[in-house]
């Protein structure tokens, strides 16, 4: 899960699409029943701020014999000792949904290909079983009174299925098979919303998108390539506006489709500081999700050394020299993330809808090790949500990107979890 040199590598995608509406195949919207109401917890209506862990993939593929999530109800129930009230959790559509020929695959095999310290995800060559995960799972998450944001990275982790992520209209259909499925198990009344990518439009697995926004990372060659496309005005405040308007007009038409058939749901795609608040259109989404952290500022010394895992290193200067750093320019770094929240807030209020941040807030990426601490983690949560709280649409709050068992240097300081989700939940 290299994600921050992932963004490097698909930043120049980003920007901006074009499409038409009929783009989104694989739900026949006049022939889709709907379905009966159902007493849901829809993320609009939140009146008091959720203490949301951000949760992934781990909790499936680390369910093994020595594996973190290897008792689910031991750490879920962890969970909510520790004051958190929701999860953000990938649900893994891509491996519930059926192939082209209607076949079910119960099982998979995801294979770990390298010894380098794993932070999300599993560390071990394992197989897991998503159908029958979630019908465990859920369940759980209710009992103990954890509300559930349903989400996906749409990886194929290793698994060697490629049906779905090359499939034009693969990404309706695997949801819409997945919450059928849900709906079918009378698991949909504790979800309060539907993050369809996360980190919307390049940080998934989803290849068809990716490569219909690198065919218009050019737009003069776009429009050469296809003479008959539809090219309606474009605009974009930052990004490419050919990829713009059809990151934009993609979601609209995919979040259209899947209210038709499940209108109790609420939908969005999260964000990053990839995509630029001002190209983002709200227009059919329920929420803004807009990821950012102090590492965002690319200015963090060390950051992405230690990001990297390298096992060379002497990560000790690194953890002092970074710590250094902070404490000579955290006034200029708070004033700018103050800047980051406030006009997420702002956007948000703009289009009427609630905000939140299910990632941040220091760094990306850390991990448990011998010469690093978790000190700056901590703090940096504990001063963006006290900037968060000061927006009333701010309705569900992380605290770090960390709260998963694996990370046991922070996981361990219970006190720590329940003093920083009191504040949020405050």
């Amino acid at each position: 899960m290299e994600r921050r040199i992932f963004i490097k590598q698909t930043s120049a995608v980003l920007g901006s699409l074009i499409l038409v509406p009929s783009l989104v195949h694989g739900t026949n919207v006049s022939n889709v029943s709907r379905m009966p109401n159902l007493q849901t917890n829809p993320i609009s209506k939140t009146k008091k701020t959720l203490a949301i862990a951000m949760w992934d993939f781990s909790w499936i593929l680390r369910h093994h014999r020595y594996g973190e999530f290897e008792n689910w109800e031991k750490v879920i129930s962890g969970l909510a000792e520790r004051g958190y009230n929701a999860i953000r959790m990938d649900v893994m559509p891509q491996f519930v949904v059926s192939t082209k020929e209607g076949k079910i695959i119960d099982e998979f095999r995801s294979v770990k290909k390298d010894w380098k310290p794993c932070l999300w995800g599993n560390d071990y060559t394992m197989s897991f079983r998503p159908r029958e995960a979630l019908l465990e799972f859920l369940p759980l998450c209710k009992k103990y009174g954890i509300k559930v944001g349903l989400a996906t990275w749409f990886s194929p982790h290793n698994t060697g299925r490629n049906d779905i992520f090359t499939e034009e209209g693969g990404l309706v259909r695997a949801w819409s098979e997945t919450l059928e499925f849900l709906k079918d198990n009378d698991l949909l009344d504790n979800i309060i919303y539907v993050d369809i990518l996360n980190e919307y439009p390049v940080n998934h697995g989803f290849d068809w998108l990716k490569e219909e926004l690198n065919k218009r990372s050019d737009i003069k060659q776009f429009k050469l390539n296809n003479p008959e496309a539809h090219m309606p005005d474009l605009e974009a405040k930052k990004g490419n506006a050919l990829q713009v308007a059809f990151h934009n007009q993609f979601m609209k038409d995919t979040i259209k489709s899947l209210k038709v058939k499940f209108p109790e749901l609420e939908f969005f795609a999260s964000y990053d500081s990839g995509v630029a608040l001002e190209d983002i259109d709200l227009s059919e989404q329920a929420a803004l999700d807009y990821h950012v952290w102090f590492q965002h500022t690319n200015k963090i010394l060390n950051i992405n050394e230690i990001a990297s895992r390298d096992q060379t290193q002497d990560l000790r200067k690194h953890n002092n020299d970074l710590y250094a750093y902070w404490g000579e320019n955290k006034k200029q770094l708070v004033s700018w993330m103050e800047g980051r929240i406030d006009n997420i807030a702002n956007k948000a209020k703009q289009n009427k809808l609630v905000c939140g941040n299910t990632e941040g807030w220091g760094p990306v990426a850390w991990y448990d090790h011998p010469e690093l601490d978790w000190r700056w983690t901590k703090e940096s949560a504990e001063i963006c949500i006290d900037l968060a709280k000061k927006h009333e649409n701010y309705k569900f709050i992380c605290t770090s990107n960390f709260t998963h068992p694996q990370f046991k240097g922070i996981w361990d300081d219970v006190a720590w979890h329940k003093k920083i989700t009191d504040l949020i939940k405050r």
